[in-house]
């Protein structure tokens, strides 16, 4: 055995390695465990473990700051100095970075930073697993197959810099999707789920939810494309919502790039957004969607800079009572734009003080209106506006003064997360949801179903 395999001792090795006149170090261990399932039965199920190692060296030069990284996987005590010297071979042979900032120093060291990495494994499945057997064996005498599929994932991250930084991080990431069919492949309904360790989901209720899903598709209804009222589910609220805060880069906007743009020059912070009372925010210490509270960069992009690794994080609004009140921002745009500090943190809450959940709001619907499973294949159509297009998924119902009377067929929409909160007229209870589009990047969200009075389905898609 290698003498040096822990992962603190990965990252104060290479540490030690470093030539130039900065060096960020990420270990990321990586463990999974997952279940997949189709037609009422287990198919497979697996666990996995891996190590990838991150080296950020960065050199100063005359014209400015450059940085080089370099991430490998599967790294042993053997490869720590090619891969050191990789890193800083990169940061001589480039440019001046243009995000260089002195790498963060004075944040207090994690006290578990020598500690074993935390490790996920088959039991996470303990009370789960026969829960799930005994929705089989509902669905089979109900006449439904279910499909589908059980991840968990921890990542232990070990952060460690030249300026004496020693942070650590345990992230759990649970995601449970269910698909149930009808026997002739004709009806089709979705839920998922987003957990931290399975100890939370169930798969009774969500068995159940599908076979009232699958009960209402029993009648058909073809409905031409058009503007209609609309219930979004809190997973298709999350979709267009993360996509949002994805386009929200406040150098983009100053630089009239985005719809957060003014026209004529600035951006559009303290202006009105939705006039119900809105709050869209995300907080590193959320309940149940607790992510990292510091910055973990591996590179440098639109809306993260490698130099601003072990940044404190702090809860942050984004929209508050229905005005824009913070861009993303790393420490170099926020200095090019004047504007605070915002980095991007790995969670999402949208609260509009709302208290009906989904099926009260659809008992409360007058006239006729569309329900809808979920969105997906998202794609942006204008960033001036944030238009985006895509398709409905596994299940449109229509309601009928406060009864889903039937499944409609599929549509594709055309729509702007910003203009509909601009029009939305009722947010229900905020509830933790899984977004589907986005869920293999971004999975802790809490959005209430939202009620838009006109959402424009611009035509009829044959998809499922």
């Amino acid at each position: 055995m290698s003498r040096v395999s822990k992962p603190y001792e990965i990252v104060e090795r290479a540490l030690e390695l470093s030539t130039t006149d900065g060096l960020v170090v990420i270990a990321d261990e990586h463990s999974s465990a997952n279940l997949r399932w189709a037609g009422n039965a287990l198919t497979t199920n697996g666990v996995t473990r891996g190590r990838t190692l991150t080296v950020i060296a960065t050199v100063d030069g005359a014209e400015g700051t450059a940085s080089g990284v370099v991430s490998r996987s599967a790294v042993t005590a053997d490869d720590l100095e090619p891969l050191v010297r990789a890193a800083e071979a990169a940061a001589r042979g480039a440019g001046p970075a243009e995000d260089a900032q002195p790498l963060v120093s004075g944040v207090p060291s994690s006290p578990d930073f020598t500690d074993a990495p935390a490790e996920t494994g088959s039991e996470v499945f303990a009370d789960f697993a026969p829960a799930l057997g005994d929705a089989f064996a509902r669905a089979r005498s109900g006449g439904r197959e279910l499909y589908g599929f059980a991840n968990h994932e921890l990542t232990s991250t070990y952060l460690g810099t030249s300026t004496g930084l020693r942070l650590r991080h345990d992230q759990p990431t649970g995601t449970l999707e269910l698909n149930a069919k009808s026997p002739d492949r004709t009806r089709s309904a979705w839920v998922g789920r987003s957990t931290r360790d399975f100890k939370d989901v169930d798969p009774a209720a969500m068995d159940a939810e599908l076979a009232q899903r699958l009960r209402w598709a029993e009648r058909r209804i073809d409905l031409p494309a058009g503007r209609y009222e609309t219930l979004l589910p809190p997973t298709a609220v999350a979709d267009l919502l993360i996509y949002q805060l994805w386009s929200s880069t406040a150098r983009d906007a100053v630089e009239g790039r985005t719809v957060f743009s003014q026209p004529g020059g600035g951006t559009r912070l303290g202006e009105t957004l939705a006039p119900l009372p809105l709050t869209l925010r995300s907080d590193p210490h959320a309940p149940g969607l607790e992510s990292a509270p510091f910055v973990i960069a591996h590179s440098s992009g639109d809306s993260a800079s490698v130099f601003d690794n072990g940044l404190p994080l702090a809860p942050t609004d984004w929209i508050r009572d229905g005005k824009l009140e913070r861009l993303t921002t790393t420490r170099h745009s926020a200095a090019l734009t004047g504007l605070p500090v915002a980095p991007a943190i790995d969670n999402l809450v949208l609260d509009g003080g709302g208290e009906r959940s989904l099926e009260e709001m659809v008992a409360a619907t007058t006239g006729r209106a569309l329900l809808l499973t979920c969105l997906w294949y998202i794609r942006e159509v204008d960033p001036a506006t944030l238009l985006l297009t895509g398709l409905t998924r596994d299940g449109v119902y229509l309601v009928e003064d406060g009864q889903v009377v039937g499944e409609v067929n599929n549509f594709r929409f055309n729509e702007s997360p910003v203009d509909l909160l601009s029009r939305a007229s009722e947010a229900g209870r905020t509830e933790k949801t899984l977004p589907r589009e986005w869920g293999d990047w971004f999975t802790r969200a809490a959005m209430p179903a939202l009620r838009i009075p006109d959402f424009n389905m611009s035509s009829v898609s044959q998809g499922v």
